[in-house]
């Protein structure tokens, strides 16, 4: 009686907080973790002005290619200098800054509950206060951390290069469970009915119970995969080291289609967008590729300068999005056709993140920039 009980509660905590997520998103007042919502769809409801300017930059001292969260007026990003940095939004002045002691690499914050959530360069992740920057708690893992967080709930799952999805008590750190998987766990979970779903390096897309961290499915990925999983209704989109971009039906277990580009073969590392039946996501092939999500036929591609490993972000028919090349666009989602461009000089492998009607994304010469109208 008492474990049925402690499960009943446990899912509608979880239920609530994904409730509470989704409201945040579709408000367009916060980012609160990479790719923006627990579906990991990249989509922002934001209202971002057509004309955009430079509000503010900020000196992080060494590379940023860690995507920000924002949420509550501030900005949360990690850098290669090993800090956590929380700037206001408005005028980019510091709030605080805590130390890792080690780099923070694409590992990019989630945010709730009082709380900031990273992972560095040598595995160890980090709970961090939201208000004051003071450390909470901290875990050592078995390999670099690239993942970026996910809070379910009184929970928060993290991947690692040692081949583990973690489930820990959010307030205290406790280690509620670790999934194995035979390779390291690079992408984002995205979290659907109670299931953290993610495809690893182990060429497996797995599907975990976050209750208890039982493997209720899983499913060929078709290669080595670093990028995230995006969902709509019951089916996974996300790119590989295949050179391809799957889509997976999660009802029948099988796969949609499959998309490779017809003359450049190219892995795909950025994680995609899915809005308004287009998937959009980089390649390495320095394109932007935007596909049918439902035949998996191309719509449009988008030619930059240098490979693009930054994931895009959709908010109404605008597709936002970085490139090596040193360049932050925007492009129109319909047609493709570059509608603005910011020549940052560095490379921008870091993904944006949109909120009250600003754009904020860092670039590999340290400088985060915030845009706005």
């Amino acid at each position: 009686m008492k474990k049925k009980a402690f499960t009943l509660i446990t899912l509608l905590a979880g239920l609530a907080a994904f409730s509470a997520a989704r409201v945040a998103s579709q408000t367009g007042d916060g980012w609160a973790q990479f790719r923006g919502n627990h579906l990991n769809t990249g989509v922002s409801t934001a209202a971002i002005p057509p004309e955009l300017k430079l509000y503010w930059s900020y000196e992080a001292g060494d590379v940023i290619e860690s995507s920000a969260a924002i949420l509550d007026g501030t900005v949360y990003v990690g850098s290669g200098k090993g800090d956590l940095l929380a700037l206001d939004l408005w005028s980019g002045k510091l709030k605080w800054k805590y130390g890792t002691s080690e780099p923070i690499g694409e590992s990019s914050p989630a945010v709730g509950g009082g709380m900031v959530f990273i992972g560095d360069l040598v595995g160890v992740f980090h709970a961090v206060n939201a208000a004051d920057g003071r450390g909470v708690w901290s875990y050592k893992t078995g390999g670099e951390i690239k993942s970026s967080p996910v809070i379910v709930g009184d929970r928060v799952l993290i991947g690692s290069y040692d081949g583990y999805l973690y489930c820990f008590q959010a307030r205290d750190g406790r280690t509620v469970w670790r999934f194995r998987t035979e390779n390291y766990v690079h992408g984002t979970p995205a979290v659907v009915d109670g299931i953290a779903w993610f495809a690893g390096c182990d060429e497996i897309f797995h599907g975990i119970r976050i209750a208890d961290g039982k493997e209720v499915t899983s499913m060929p990925a078709g290669g080595n995969t670093a990028a995230s999983a995006a969902f709509e209704g019951q089916t996974a989109y996300f790119g590989n080291f295949n050179n391809e971009v799957v889509a997976l039906d999660l009802k029948t277990r099988r796969r949609k289609w499959l998309y490779t580009h017809p003359t450049r073969q190219f892995p795909f590392y950025s994680s995609p967008a899915v809005s308004g039946g287009r998937v959009v996501l980089g390649g390495r092939d320095k394109m932007v590729h935007a596909i049918n999500a439902q035949t998996g036929k191309v719509l449009w591609t988008f030619t930059t300068r240098a490979r693009v490993e930054s994931s895009p972000v959709i908010a109404g028919e605008r597709v936002y999005i970085g490139s090596n090349d040193g360049r932050f666009y925007v492009l129109d989602l319909a047609k493709g056709t570059k509608l603005w461009e910011y020549n940052a000089g560095g490379a921008i492998s870091a993904s944006p993140a949109l909120a009250a009607g600003r754009v904020v994304i860092g670039d590999q010469q340290g400088r985060i920039y915030c845009f706005g109208g």
